[in-house]
């Protein structure tokens, strides 16, 4: 079973979106339009990858290092429309997988979750080997 995405974006239409087009492609897509519930829906084991939108929901370098670090197996994509963010370049030099600007290009978004699902495969064969 392919492991879930979750999209965290406080504004309802976008997130729907941004979820409808990841379920197009065969991602199963969760929408959240708050940070407060995603550390218990992330300790089920079955998301696999976050896309948080960084423009809407209110988050600090210190909160996306806690949840990078209490959940190692989970990738974190950041979105926005904005291409500088001081306040959390921490966060995004080491605790973001990648930074996807708004509006979302599919074909970017697509090709990272390829390189993440596909290695991820990769991985499992060697295992069995």
């Amino acid at each position: 079973m392919q492991k879930r995405i979750i999209v965290v974006d406080a504004v309802r239409k976008q997130c729907r979106q941004v979820c409808t087009l990841l379920e197009k492609r065969g991602y199963p897509a969760t929408p959240m339009h708050s940070i407060l519930n995603l550390g218990r829906s992330l300790a089920g084991g079955e998301y696999r990858v976050v896309i948080l939108d960084i423009d809407t929901v209110a988050v600090d370098n210190r909160m996306i290092r806690e949840l990078t670090i209490k959940y190692p197996g989970v990738i974190f994509f950041a979105l926005s429309a904005y291409r500088f963010h001081p306040e959390l370049k921490d966060a995004i030099c080491y605790h973001i997988f990648a930074c996807i600007n708004k509006p979302v290009d599919p074909d970017e978004l697509f090709y990272w979750l390829r390189c993440i699902y596909e290695d991820e495969s990769d991985a499992s064969v060697q295992r069995q080997v």
